[in-house]
């Protein structure tokens, strides 16, 4: 059985374009009856298709998803890695969801209630550990170990406090970039500065010992923002992380010099 390129496009709301453009590349060829024939897919191009998109999630570029996926060509046991990584993100999520809403039911309550809630169910389900492979695999071992060790020795008070401080930077992003700002503005590069000093507090990240970010595992973080969707929604979208990413862009080629890491 063969789809068009249009009911791809429907099934998986990647558009034609796209399709069209992971064809040229070779990243997911298509199957012609003619040279100039029409795209159609098969069943093993939806199954690549599927990876790809799963990948493409994790944050990877089309270079790197090729590589993955030209190196693991046992489908079945790739897809089984995928699954067991989307069940524990679902699981982490569903605690997310039971987290918030404890949250809001003892804020709704009262003074009284807001005191008694404990660090440990505010904060249930945003265990950073998860993202352990992924952090190793993108700066190394060594930078996890480090940022792992930190973390845990903030204590609990400390890990709410910075979460607060997280949640602020946050909040100001999507406020500037609602607000229309200019990315090179005085406010927008007031705010990249303390995204900035942000990254750079956490030992391990390339830049810590400096007390600023490396100028290309900053710019690789704005990249990043925009291309993967879980970064993109503490900014408000894509639209807002589009405004970070610019706004960083700007900060880095100020604050570092020409050819400086």
């Amino acid at each position: 059985m063969h789809w068009s390129i249009q009911e791809i496009a429907r099934l998986t709301g990647v558009t034609s374009r796209t399709l069209r453009h992971y064809d040229a590349v070779g990243l997911l060829p298509a199957v012609r009856s003619t040279t100039s024939g029409p795209r159609r897919y098969d069943r093993t191009a939806l199954v690549r298709l599927q990876r790809i998109l799963l990948l493409r999630d994790l944050g990877l570029g089309l270079g790197a998803i090729a590589e993955v996926l030209d190196s693991d060509q046992d489908e079945v046991q790739a897809l089984r890695r995928h699954l067991v990584s989307l069940r524990a993100e679902q699981q982490r999520l569903a605690r997310q969801v039971a987290s918030v809403e404890r949250t809001v039911a003892a804020l709704e309550k009262g003074p009284e209630a807001k005191e008694d809630m404990m660090a440990k169910d505010m904060l249930d389900g945003f265990d950073h550990t998860q993202y352990e492979q992924e952090v190793t695999e993108r700066w190394g071992r060594d930078a996890y170990t480090r940022s792992n060790a930190w973390w845990r020795g903030l204590g609990k008070q400390g890990q709410m406090d910075l979460a607060e401080q997280t949640k602020a930077l946050g909040e100001d992003w999507i406020t500037a970039a609602q607000a229309r700002l200019d990315p090179a503005s005085d406010e927008a590069q007031a705010i990249a500065a303390r995204h900035a000093a942000w990254l750079a507090s956490v030992p391990g990240a390339p830049g810590h010992e400096l007390g600023r970010p490396d100028r290309g595992y900053l710019l690789g973080l704005a990249d990043l923002y925009v291309a993967d969707e879980r970064f993109a929604a503490n900014y408000g979208g894509t639209e807002g992380a589009m405004f970070v990413r610019d706004a960083l862009r700007v900060y880095a080629d100020r604050a570092y010099l020409e050819g400086e890491d």
